[in-house]
């Protein structure tokens, strides 16, 4: 298992390398540089603290971008989660999650929030199995209530919770 560590501004180029590589099987190589576009540098100039890496002796293996809401000082949030194809199943997201989840309730949070595509059926599995519940939306899609146009116009998003 990959060690876990608070992330730093220094590991951002990796995260933006690592998100192209490892979604490159399901996507177009300009389909994985505009998914990279989520992570800009300002996640970790300024919630490096409350996001984490894993890493191992041969690199970043997997990471959370995760924060807590500024003006909800009992919610938090996870941006975005990615781990190594290679590791996947293997129980590094959930320690990743796991580990995000006690810092946040150290902090006081209550709960925390995250949100998938109503396509992604495995995130969807996945934020289940660690007790998210899915929040109610103004529609279904694929038997999923999801808000519709949550990131702009046909960007539809199930939304989750997670009491702490």
């Amino acid at each position: 298992m990959p060690e876990l560590r608070a992330a730093r501004e220094d590991d951002h180029p990796a995260l933006v390398r690592r998100v192209q590589e490892w979604w490159g099987d399901s996507r177009t190589p300009q389909e994985a540089r505009e998914l990279s576009l989520l992570l800009p540098r300002l996640f970790l100039q300024f919630f490096a603290g409350t996001s984490l890496v894993a890493q191992d002796a041969t690199g970043l293996r997997a990471f959370l971008v995760g924060l807590y809401a500024a003006d909800d000082d009992t919610s938090a949030y996870i941006h975005f989660v990615g781990v190594d194809p290679a590791l996947r199943g293997s129980g590094v997201g959930r320690a990743l999650y796991e580990e995000f989840f006690r810092r946040a309730e150290r902090a006081g949070r209550k709960d925390v929030r995250a949100v998938t595509s109503p396509g992604n059926t495995g995130s969807i599995a996945f934020h289940r199995a660690l007790g998210f519940v899915v929040e109610p939306g103004d529609r279904e899609v694929g038997g999923v209530a999801v808000r519709a146009d949550y990131d702009g116009p046909g960007q539809h998003r199930v939304c989750f919770r997670r009491p702490l």
